[in-house]
Order: C-alpha cells, then sequence, then structure tokens
C-alpha cells in the first residue's frame, strides 16, 4: 500500500510541475463544433496540427455540416485535403463517417463512446479526445505524446494504445485526466523529444526514471592566462 500511495503523490507531484511549466497546453487543433473536431482529428492521422489547422477553415467553408460532406463530389473533398498525408483515403472516411452521421445520428456527432466507435476512421484515441475536448467528458487519448511520455515516467510499461489507455485510467483522477493529456502533449512537443530529450531543462526530471535521460552539457573548463598568474592572484 505505502508504495501505491508514493506512487500517487509522485503523479501529482508531476502534473503540478507540468501545470506549472505550460500554463497554455490545450489541444491544438482549432475547431468550433464536435463534427469540426471529429473532421479535424481524422485529418491529422499520421499529418500534423499545425497543417490540419490551415486545411480546416477552407474545407468547413465548402462543406460546413456531415450533410455536406456525405454528398459532396468525392474528387472536390480530396482536392480541399490535398495537402494532408493519405487524402484520397481520409477523403473517403470522411464522407462515409458523415453519412452514417446523417442517417443514423440525425446529423450531430454521438457522445456515447460505442456509437463514436462504430464510426468509419474513429478508434478509442480519436474517440477520447473527442469526448474530453467537446464536451468535457474523462478520458485518455494515447497519442505519440502520452504514449512516449507516459512510459518514459513509469506509469506503464504497455506498448498497445489501449492497454496505456487502461493504465493511466486507473492512475490519473477522472477530473485531471483530459488536461493531463494535454500537458503530455505540449511536454512532448517542447521538451520530452522523440529522439533527445532536453533532460536538463526538464521540470519532472527528478521525478523521471527514464534511463537514458539526455545528459547535461558539460562545463568548459576555465581558461589560464598565457601570461600567468597576476600579482594579486
Amino acid at each position: 500500500m505505502g508504495a501505491r500511495v508514493g506512487h500517487r503523490v509522485a503523479l501529482a507531484e508531476i502534473i503540478a510541475a507540468l501545470d506549472g511549466a505550460h500554463p497554455d497546453a490545450r489541444l491544438a487543433l482549432d475547431f468550433e463544433s464536435p463534427f469540426q473536431l471529429l473532421v479535424a482529428l481524422i485529418l491529422a492521422a499520421q499529418s500534423t496540427d499545425a497543417n490540419t489547422n490551415e486545411i480546416t477553415p477552407t474545407l468547413f467553408a465548402k462543406f460546413p455540416d456531415p450533410a455536406a460532406f456525405a454528398e459532396a463530389d468525392i474528387g472536390a473533398l480530396e482536392t480541399a485535403i490535398h495537402s494532408c498525408g493519405f487524402f484520397r483515403q481520409k477523403a473517403r472516411t470522411l464522407q462515409r463517417c458523415s453519412r452514417v452521421l446523417v442517417d443514423g445520428h440525425g446529423g450531430d456527432v454521438p457522445r456515447d463512446l460505442d456509437a463514436l466507435l462504430a464510426l468509419p476512421g474513429v478508434g478509442r484515441k480519436t474517440a477520447n479526445i473527442l469526448r474530453g475536448n467537446a464536451w468535457g467528458i474523462p478520458g485518455i487519448g494515447v497519442d505519440t505524446h502520452v504514449s512516449r511520455l507516459s512510459q518514459r515516467l513509469g506509469l506503464t510499461k504497455q506498448t498497445d494504445p489501449d492497454k496505456i489507455e487502461a493504465d493511466l485510467v486507473r492512475q490519473v483522477p477522472e477530473p485531471r485526466q483530459i488536461r493531463f493529456c494535454h500537458l503530455l502533449q505540449y511536454h512532448g512537443r517542447r521538451v520530452c523529444h522523440a529522439r533527445k530529450p532536453a533532460c536538463p531543462d526538464c521540470v519532472v526530471a527528478t521525478l523521471c526514471p527514464y534511463p537514458d535521460k539526455t545528459p547535461a552539457p558539460a562545463r568548459p573548463a576555465p581558461t589560464r592566462s598565457v601570461w600567468g598568474p597576476r600579482a594579486d592572484d
């Protein structure tokens, strides 16, 4: 029991430290409705949030709702998201998903997890991020940053996203789960990089058991004058 309590205390300290370091942490995708967020999440897969945010304003001006996506010419939809990776596949996924929303949900995005998972292109990560950021429903969306940092911080030994989610859900209090994901995402982008984490600049370095920490740069040795010591040295 003592070790478990200590682990919870460490996790609370980690969250508090990251909160202080990244007060501006939030979901990096821009959206104005649950449907817009759903579309953005599908587009962001194997792409970047920044690229997705460049695409979506024009995309939603042309196709403002699920009905417009469902009825769109697939070529026009592909053109609208052409700068996004796997644009042909994503265009078809978005159209299929929109048709399910129109035919099965009256054009609304469902809040129910199982209903979301039944939508084309929606897995647990997308569903949890959508529920958390559109409606404030607690959950852990395991993206690449949440996966990498939770492993490095010793919060999970799993590599499967669903198992990582299960480990984190057991440890992170529900009221903090959405914020926790935002903090790991920002810390992963800014400090705990995949290839070379900036451990000397990390506010949770002393709480992190990651064995391959990046060492602090060595201080240069003091230089001695070629003229020898001064008389007053």
